[in-house]
């Protein structure tokens, strides 16, 4: 049986997205080298085939650069962001915003500075949408 199309980014697939979202349009080689410095090291090939994989779901544009191609993120960061905490509001808290964000302080333990950036992004929410 065939596994059901995944509609958010795998984590390879987000490793990936983060490095063009922070360099812009980047060659396999580029993204290869800026994984390489993260904690394990990758082949070239397994780089290569994931973002045609990628260009193929339509997470990635390709465009020819010379002999090589030039990938860039198709959707924003935030869009893509979004997408992912909207899948698991809906298949992991049902929907519930209080249960994921009890979740989320449980997990996380914010520090004082980080729990006052919390309450000025809810002051901003409110302020933006119930004005």
């Amino acid at each position: 049986m065939a596994r059901p199309k995944q509609e958010t980014p795998t984590t390879g697939e987000l490793e990936v997205l983060k490095v063009l979202w922070k360099r812009g349009p980047s060659t396999v080689r580029e993204v290869l080298e800026e994984l390489n410095t993260q904690e394990r090291t990758r082949a070239y090939t397994s780089v290569m085939s994931l973002m045609n994989v990628m260009a193929d779901k339509g997470l990635l544009d390709r465009e020819p650069l010379g002999r090589a191609f030039q990938y860039t993120a198709r959707r924003p960061q935030e869009k893509t962001l979004g997408g992912i905490v909207n899948d698991i509001l809906g298949r992991v808290f049902e929907g519930s915003a209080p249960s994921l964000v009890a979740h989320l302080l449980e997990e996380s333990k914010p520090n004082a500075l980080e729990l006052e950036q919390i309450r000025k992004a809810l002051e901003q929410y409110e302020e933006e949408n119930h004005a």
